[in-house]
């Protein structure tokens, strides 16, 4: 049995507080040193990426979204001005940036028509399934043709798309699908078959207010009033049958 006086560890103090201040200032001292350091070697990044590395990019793309030539070649150049960027915060001036990407740039055209050659771009089939997806979320045939317009699809491609997805201008089915959008929007805004019951009562400033909504995104008023004014069973009938068709 070892006596308390017998015992070789030296006594601790009867605050502890010093001996946590001792560890403590050992761990700062030993954050304090500096370590071994790696240096980022200076100078410019490589040079902008070729056209192998723009067409892989351009299957890469392709691959995970559906697109127009313009969309795709507007991707292209994006990654061409990325490496500028990086060039310029390197050090490189902005004249043999703008070199650079000026040999690369004309890669991009070809590689876009290589895309519809393959059948990965397609612009008539993207306005299709685009026109399809608007007008089922709500968007009137106006609207979807601004969307496509937007997005690079030529007047004519997006006209022909239009007629085939939702059917001509004028005719039963085009109407149909105009009105059935029409539906869609008013339900997601609560309006008319959806109006809440404990709604007041709409004044006719009110209600050129609510013409107004379907009046922005592109739908004639005629079609605006027949939404409005339809019953609820057949308003729900109509999304239905927009949606599975």
């Amino acid at each position: 049995m070892v006596r308390p006086s017998d015992d070789p560890r030296p006594a601790l103090p009867d605050d502890p507080s010093p001996v946590r201040a001792a560890r403590r200032g050992r761990r700062q001292s030993r954050r304090a040193q500096p370590g071994p350091t790696t240096e980022t070697p200076a100078g410019p990044p490589p040079g902008p990426p070729d056209a192998r590395a723009l067409r892989e990019a351009a299957l890469a793309h392709l691959a995970r979204f559906a697109t127009t030539r313009q969309g795709l070649e507007a991707v292209l150049n994006r990654r061409l001005l990325s490496w500028g960027r990086r060039a310029a915060r390197a050090g490189m001036d902005d004249e043999t940036i703008a070199s650079a990407i000026a040999v690369v740039r004309p890669s991009i055209t070809q590689i876009a028509v290589d895309m519809i050659t393959l059948g990965a771009l397609d612009d008539r089939a993207f306005a299709e399934s685009r026109a399809r997806g608007l007008t089922r979320s709500g968007r009137s045939r106006r609207g979807v043709a601004a969307h496509l317009a937007q997005r690079g699809v030529e007047a004519d491609i997006a006209v022909e798309a239009l007629d085939e997805a939702l059917g001509e201008r004028g005719d039963a089915a085009g109407a149909d699908a105009e009105l059935g959008a029409a539906l869609v929007l008013a339900r997601k805004r609560r309006l008319g078959p959806w109006v809440r019951a404990d709604a007041p009562d709409v004044d006719a400033a009110g209600r050129m207010k609510i013409l107004a909504i379907f009046a922005r995104a592109g739908f004639s008023r005629d079609v605006a009033e027949a939404a409005l004014s339809m019953d609820a069973d057949e308003a729900e009938a109509r999304i239905i049958a927009l949606r599975s068709a």
